[in-house]
């Protein structure tokens, strides 16, 4: 698949809707559905620290909320020197709600950018599939 530079484009601008008074460390999450809709999040922080929740997370949560269920790709976008990683619990609702295949890609500083899938970012995932 081919990645759209928009896409990358508004993961970096959806840092801006990052609520982060407590770290100030933005993360903008570009969710790209299969009807070309771009579903932008940044992540949102809490002064009760756990109940903080990732970009990934919100623009997943957004989507379900709105009805959408189809994803083509997401694009992560953060302020590391290395492309953002996204942590286990994003992870697992990548799996939740996206083939194996779908394109991931981590965005750091200076626009480096490496592409993964949702299947190399978490190899052997529980899933839909273990419950029946």
């Amino acid at each position: 698949m081919t990645i759209d530079e928009n896409w990358i484009e508004a993961a970096i601008s959806a840092q801006e809707r990052a609520y982060v008074p407590y770290s100030s460390f933005s993360v903008g999450a570009c969710l790209v559905t299969n009807e070309d809709e771009l579903i932008l999040a940044g992540n949102i922080e809490n002064a009760s620290y756990g109940l903080s929740n990732c970009a990934e997370r919100t623009a997943f949560f957004k989507a379900i909320s709105e009805g959408k269920y189809n994803f083509k790709a997401l694009i992560i976008s953060g302020e590391t020197e290395e492309p953002i990683s996204p942590c286990g619990a994003c992870r697992q609702v990548m799996v939740e709600f996206c083939s194996s295949d779908m394109p991931v890609i981590l965005i750091g500083k200076n626009r480096v950018r490496k592409e993964t899938t949702v299947g190399e970012l978490l190899p052997y995932a529980f899933s839909k599939k273990d419950l029946n």
